[in-house]
């Protein structure tokens, strides 16, 4: 399963992603590749999150 997120803000440990369907999230920081910043895109696939 494929699911593509915009990064929308960083709040401290967590990030509130969107997903291209409108779905909302806050997922914490270190679950998320290295160099996520704000407008961020990325890939989650097999459980894991990259920046595309």
């Amino acid at each position: 399963m494929e699911v593509y997120f915009t990064v929308l803000e960083i709040c401290g440990d967590y990030a509130i992603l969107r997903s291209d369907e409108g779905t909302r999230k806050e997922v914490a920081m270190f679950l998320l590749p290295d160099g996520v910043t704000d407008g961020s895109r990325l890939l989650f696939q097999n459980f894991s999150y990259e920046l595309v």
